[in-house]
């Protein structure tokens, strides 16, 4: 092997080139190993680059798919499609066809499945609440409230009856669990729990040791009394212990239900799982009152957090949520998105039925819609339910699709985040991923996980050095896929990043040049440490946004910037970035592609490099410069060129000297907004990428050596 330099036909004087500042730049080198052994992985553009479309607020879908945002979504270059399912997020079911039938159709209630026949074109879908909710908060619109402690005796909490035996089939029991967090400690003896049915026979009322919720001390201990065996329903008024335990967790645990249901409830999932009214937690008055420490309201505001392990589908045509909307399965096909390649759907099972979703399959494949990738459920680590509880349902549901479905490719979890650390929860493996691939395991399943999904907002905070987030980024990427290997997600299958961006809150990082930066680096990144396809959140146009933190300021996810009427007008870092990628670094299209083995040296963690032989014979290397101050020369080593030419090469580069955004609230936006500038040098130019920038090169005549 030898290490080969591109002809230096005209090399730059390193000391001259200067930053904008008028420091020096580092000079770096970016070393690209075209030898067999560099050659680190192949992929396509067209199945590996991507963006997703998710569910929107009232009205937004029409003003979303028009001609013109199609057509700007689509020249972004990015052609996989995922469809995300906001429904799983705000705890709702999701009635993607509106044409279907209720299990109570006299009273339009009960379990909903949409029509898998063929008819008028769906357009539009709609999430629909869940009168038996138990959280008090979700990660959608969060307009809901838990009905626990909604100061209503007439509604009330029911766990999903589809965690019990006939659907799930497992050799286990998934005892269910609802939580209360009081606003603050306080001294706690007694409980009011009124039951409604099925009510649960043997339970435990418990209480959090730690100090806070992530105290990995910490642990539920059963109050004194909190152990009951007998329960017969009703109002239970408990005596927890003789002397007041000082806690602001309480949780109760149930494991064997009652199997009873109201009176004329006839569906047998009524009888199925768990249900309760109202729960109180205080201190024993002595007249016998109980001093409640729980606000009962009904308002995610106004009432006393509590939370559950899982909720009943079971819902009314009233419960329609008109400002949850997601797109038609008819349009999102029709709409030209994906550029006719299989859309990565989702099969919702935390919130819905088996045969809402196996109705959903049906429609798609007698409408001859090509999909390729099921992913089922969405976030299951997020809204803290029980790995093996969301495990039993996976597996359920891909018993009863994959035998009229062979073809398809089911897989999830679509996780929050690759890192999974559970809260209150006294297990040693504190990791929700690590359990639900044990479960899978347990049951001798894991084939039956055809790929891995996770999405990847690094950071909450996003204020600050931003520089210092990008490269912490990188870190945590190589931490994330270190992880996840050693939870034991198979490396045999595909790893998806199925949402990625800056944060999941919004601010202005997100349309400043460090979003193209972090970006280009997930990109790279991933896909060199073995990922196989990456999707952006933020597809359409949107409008500038701050949703967490006063010092984060006004931006947000998103290709191009609304205009008055939605529509997409200026465009922001990540359109040029996705194009950098998409047209330049790589050639567009089903090519393959493979990239090699890349280091950039010389630059410190400021410089990152990922390099590509192309199916025209180029190599493209994608050069990302971080530093906020220092420009970066860069020289291109390759080691084993095989044939080499002199020549021309392209070289494209993108940074503040396009782009500026001003910070304005809600009139932010660009006041510069060039595309990348392109020039053609001599194949060995030194180039120069100024600070908080992008570069691509693409360079004839070289060609790999073979084996």
């Amino acid at each position: 092997m030898r290490i080969a330099l591109l002809p230096l036909v005209a090399l730059l004087v390193l000391a001259s080139a200067r930053s904008e500042a008028g420091s020096p730049a580092s000079e770096v080198t970016v070393s690209v190993d075209l030898t067999p052994a560099g050659a680190i992985k192949t992929f396509r553009p067209d199945e590996a680059l991507g963006a997703g479309i998710d569910g929107a607020q009232k009205g937004d879908i029409d003003r979303l798919f028009t001609a013109h945002n199609i057509a700007a979504m689509r020249s972004a270059g990015l052609i996989p499609l995922t469809y995300r399912l906001r429904t799983e997020l705000g705890i709702e079911a999701w009635h993607w066809n509106p044409e279907g039938a209720w299990s109570d159709p006299e009273h339009s209630q009960g379990y909903w499945t949409s029509s898998d026949r063929p008819g008028r074109p769906v357009l539009l879908s709609w999430g629909y609440l869940l009168p038996r909710r138990g959280d008090t908060v979700d990660n959608a619109n969060n307009t809901g409230y838990s009905r626990l402690t909604d100061g209503d005796a007439a509604t009330f909490w029911k766990s999903n009856p589809y965690l019990e035996a006939p659907y799930v089939v497992d050799g286990r029991a998934h005892p269910q669990w609802l939580v209360v967090r009081l606003d603050a400690p306080a001294p706690v003896d007694a409980a009011d729990i009124l039951w409604a049915e099925p009510y649960a026979r043997a339970y435990e009322v418990q209480y959090w040791t730690g100090r806070d919720e992530y105290d990995p001390q910490g642990l539920w201990a059963a109050f004194p009394g909190g152990r009951v065996q007998d329960g017969r329903g009703g109002e239970a008024r408990l005596t927890l212990a003789q002397h007041p335990i000082e806690t602001q967790f309480i949780r109760i645990r149930m494991t064997e239900g009652s199997h009873t249901a109201p009176a004329g409830a006839d569906d047998p999932r009524d009888r199925l799982g768990y249900a309760v009214r109202e729960v109180s937690f205080g201190r024993k008055q002595a007249d016998g009152r109980l001093e409640d420490w729980v606000k009962h309201a009904p308002s995610h505001d106004g009432q006393t957090f509590a939370h559950v392990s899982s909720t009943d589908p079971w819902h009314r045509a009233v419960d329609r949520d008109e400002d949850l909307e997601q797109i038609g399965v008819d349009r999102i096909f029709a709409s030209g998105l994906g550029g006719g390649r299989p859309i990565m759907f989702p099969a919702a099972v935390l919130y819905d039925t088996p045969d809402n979703a196996a109705a959903l399959v049906r429609y798609m494949k007698r409408r001859g819609y090509p999909v390729r990738q099921i992913e089922i459920g969405e976030e299951p680590d997020g809204q803290y339910g029980e790995a093996a509880d969301y495990g039993a349902l996976y597996l359920a549901l891909v018993d009863r699709l994959r035998p009229e479905n062979t073809d398809l490719v089911f897989g999830g979890p679509s996780l929050q985040s690759a890192f999974t650390d559970t809260w209150m929860d006294p297990d040693p493996d504190h990791s929700w991923n690590s359990r639900f691939v044990r479960y899978l395991k347990a049951r001798d399943r894991l084939a039956d996980l055809g790929f891995f999904s996770f999405e990847h907002y690094p950071f909450d905070d996003i204020c600050g050095d931003l520089h210092a987030r990008l490269l912490e980024q990188s870190r945590m990427m190589d931490q994330l896929l270190a992880r996840a290997a050693a939870e034991g997600v198979p490396r045999t299958i595909p790893w998806v990043i199925s949402e990625y961006g800056f944060s999941a809150y919004s601010g202005r990082a997100m349309s400043e040049p460090p979003s193209a930066l972090l970006m280009a680096n997930i990109v790279g990144q991933f896909l060199s440490g073995g990922g196989d396809a990456a999707y952006l959140f933020g597809y359409g146009p949107n409008v500038p946004v701050n949703q967490h933190q006063p010092c984060a300021g006004y931006g947000n996810m998103m290709l191009h910037l609304a205009d008055p009427s939605g529509q997409a007008g200026a465009r922001t870092p990540a359109y040029y970035t996705a194009r950098m990628i998409t047209r330049d670094w790589l050639t567009p299209g089903h090519g393959l592609h493979r990239l090699r083995a890349t280091r950039a040296s010389g630059g410190g963690e400021d410089v990152k490099a990922f390099a590509a032989t192309r199916p025209d014979g180029r190599l493209g290397v994608l050069v990302i410069n971080r530093s906020p101050t220092s420009a970066a020369a860069v020289r291109l080593r390759t080691l084993g060129g095989g044939e080499q030419r002199p020549g021309r090469a392209d070289l494209w580069l993108y940074g503040p000297a396009q782009y500026h955004w001003r910070d304005a609230g809600e009139a932010s936006r660009p006041d510069l907004d060039l595309p990348p500038e392109h020039r053609s040098i001599a194949a060995g130019d030194v180039f120069v990428t100024p600070p908080d920038s992008l570069a691509v090169l693409v360079a004839s005549g070289i060609r790999p050596t073979r084996p």
